[in-house]
């Protein structure tokens, strides 16, 4: 069965539970840039109005980074471009919760480039 064009599909919340941008990377950039990335896909007919929460072992979180996915398209988001309230800190770990307001997929991918032989992961987030 197939959805409908403009049918809204997803959640309102996911969790990303591991995260870590290193401060090294290796080859031309900005392709070659080692970063995280959240991939979020709103096929429904209403943007999405998207808030990212980052968590640290040793502090209190981050955020909230403000993000609009407009329907029907999607946005990667590079954890490294967010800036707005603070930028997310180099070689630390984090989770992050991602709200919408209205359904939404979200997929983790992360790029480690610090080595010549990358490393390219990338796994669907957990939906709450």
């Amino acid at each position: 069965m197939s959805a409908a064009a403009g049918a809204a599909v997803g959640a309102l919340t996911w969790a990303i539970a591991d995260g870590y941008i290193p401060s090294g990377s290796t080859g031309p950039g900005p392709e070659m840039l080692s970063h995280e990335s959240a991939c979020v896909l709103n096929a429904g007919d209403a943007d999405a109005r998207i808030e990212i929460t980052v968590y640290f072992a040793d502090r209190d979180p981050a955020g909230p980074y403000r993000l609009v996915v407009p329907a029907r398209r999607t946005v990667h988001q590079r954890f490294n471009d967010l800036t707005d309230p603070e930028p997310i800190p180099r070689d630390t770990p984090y989770a992050s919760v991602i709200r919408s307001d209205v359904p939404v997929v979200v997929q983790h991918s992360r790029l480690d480039s610090r080595q010549a032989e990358n490393a390219l992961l990338s796994t669907i987030a957990y939906p709450i």
